[in-house]
């Protein structure tokens, strides 16, 4: 088979855009540094774990992507698995636990590398995308359950999730005031923000999570947080213990906080789940997000996944040697930075670097900010990822989705994570055998192909689902010239959302390539849903019996 061909690699930033990057690598900056705090302590890994990542992601990552305009750092959505690995290969010993979760990053990154060598960056367009956003809503509920509780200034006795959530009441009768007070301002001022920005033009300039730092260190410091001690709620008349342990802890230098993993253990079943987790769910993440920036980028430049994969990987596998977290291209830092202004990849090398010389130079700062303060930004984001929106947005494109969707987020919350994939991977594909897939189809479609010129037409039989789609993906590989695609469903007796997302996404990466892509056939497949990406099922008139 040929090789598919390798795009140009894209043009280096015109020194006339440093000025625009670095006004929005300054921005991102002061986003990303509580959230990579947040996310490192809901990882169980020190807070300077987040921002070590962010530097290698923004330092070293950059020069190695092709999405130009991608922020690299910590993510929200792997602090499942690295929790996980912590409390897990650990046995009850966190600082044992984290030093093996670093080697699971490290081999995951390994992984990553060879996914990219083997230009495997279509693996996000495999798993189904009801599926995706399932487990990012159950990520959501996993990461309210745990943060709600410092936002308060509790500790609960729980440990999973499910039992974390029925302990919420428990945790706001018991609340401390002068903590929660910290707490609920700032997850006030997220929510508001947007009705803020809306009034005011000058705090459309301001970073959400640099507003809530400006109203929550002030607090800190009025309630002399810095020292342990007691005080009265004069309300209850109970009396409350507050001190240091609220604050982020940070060792004194950057060179103290290095750590190396621990390997002895790496071979071992639960490592090996994590290696697995690590390097599937941050590649696909990765992916989505990169290919999202992209369709953001107002010059429309088109990313090289496997080059972005590749960028990942080896950020991964330096931040894994130092002591830091997974990274990801990070879409809700990179959209940021779209909407700041950047024009090149020098905005995320400058955000690094803002990083680095603040860590190394002003860590006394980072050690005022509060926890509850990093808390309400974690429970802000785990909001944003389950939010009934979510769900209503999924029943629109289609009840089958909706099933999938909450069979995933379910099972997840209720057991792990890759359990929940696997189980919404199963679900779907049940689903699409009821709809009329035959089961032979479903990884191996069977397609014709024709080529007259500069046409390629592509009659696809049977059915188009996710499980079979990079076939079809890789059958339009092979005709990098073709400057006309048609996509001929007639033969099908489902085409999938999945599968009806993609080409979407397809098409518009074509056009911006000078091609065209037609889809046609799908006169007699009625859509599930009015949603214009809806599954397409071929509608099977039964026989007029004559009398």
């Amino acid at each position: 088979m040929p090789v598919p061909k390798i795009p140009d690699p894209p043009p280096e930033p015109a020194l006339s855009t440093w000025k625009s990057d670095l006004v929005s690598g300054f921005l991102v900056f002061l986003i990303a540094l509580p959230l990579s705090l947040g996310i490192a302590m809901a990882s169980g890994f020190p807070p300077i774990a987040g921002v070590l990542t962010a530097v290698v992601g923004g330092v070293i990552a950059t020069w190695l992507g092709s999405a130009q305009l991608t922020i690299k750092g910590p993510a929200a959505g792997l602090i499942v698995i690295a929790l996980g690995a912590v409390q897990e290969l650990g046995g009850g010993d966190n600082a044992t636990g984290y030093r093996r979760a670093l080697a699971c990053i490290v081999v995951a990154a390994v992984v990553q590398i060879a996914f990219a060598l083997a230009r495997a960056g279509t693996l996000g367009d495999f798993f189904p995308t009801s599926v995706v956003h399932g487990m990012l809503a159950a990520i959501g509920i996993i990461i309210c359950s745990k943060q709600i509780h410092t936002l308060l200034g509790i500790t609960p006795t729980a440990k999973e999730p499910l039992p974390l959530l029925l302990e919420i009441p428990a945790s706001v009768v018991r609340l401390n005031p002068a903590i929660a007070l910290i707490g609920v301002l700032s997850l006030v001022l997220l929510f508001g923000y947007p009705a803020l920005a809306r009034r005011t033009r000058w705090m459309q300039k301001i970073p959400a999570p640099l507003l809530v730092l400006a109203a929550s260190m002030p607090l800190a410091l009025v309630f002399d947080l810095e020292h342990r001690h007691t005080y009265t709620f004069s309300v209850t008349d109970s009396i409350y213990t507050i001190g240091p342990k609220f604050l982020v802890n940070l060792p004194g230098s950057l060179v103290q906080a290095i750590a190396f993993p621990d390997f002895s253990q790496v071979a071992s079943s639960a490592s090996l789940k994590y290696i697995l987790m690590f390097s599937l769910v941050g590649s696909i993440e990765s992916l989505l997000s990169a290919k999202a920036v992209s369709s953001l980028d107002p010059e429309r430049r088109s990313a090289d996944l496997d080059k972005d994969l590749l960028a990942t990987g080896v950020g991964n596998l330096v931040a894994g040697m130092l002591g830091g977290l997974p990274m990801i291209s990070e879409i809700v830092r990179s959209s940021a930075n779209i909407g700041y202004g950047a024009r090149s990849r020098l905005s995320n090398f400058f955000h690094g670097a803002f990083l680095l010389v603040f860590v190394a130079f002003a860590p006394g700062l980072i050690h005022r900010i509060p926890l509850a303060a990093l808390a309400a930004m974690l429970t802000f984001t785990g909001v944003r990822l389950a939010s009934p929106r979510e769900f209503v947005h999924t029943l629109r494109i289609g009840k089958e989705q909706l099933v999938v969707f909450v069979a995933t987020a379910v099972i997840t919350i209720a057991t792990d994570l890759l359990v929940g994939v696997a189980a919404g991977i199963a679900v779907e594909m049940f689903i699409h055998v009821l709809n009329g897939a035959p089961i032979r189809s479903l990884f191996r479609p069977d397609i014709e192909e024709r080529v007259d010129g500069g046409r390629l037409v592509l009659r696809v039989k049977q059915a188009a689902v996710f499980s079979n789609y990079l076939s079809i993906k890789r059958r339009l590989a092979r005709h990098p010239d073709a400057t006309a695609v048609e996509i001929d469903f007639a033969d099908t007796r489902l085409v999938d959302h999945t599968v009806m997302a993609n080409l979407h996404d397809l098409k518009a990466t074509l056009e911006r390539e000078g091609r065209r892509l037609t889809l046609s056939g799908l006169d007699d497949h009625g859509p599930m849903s009015s949603h214009p990406l809806s599954a397409r099922k071929k509608v099977v008139l039964a026989p007029v019996m004559s009398r």
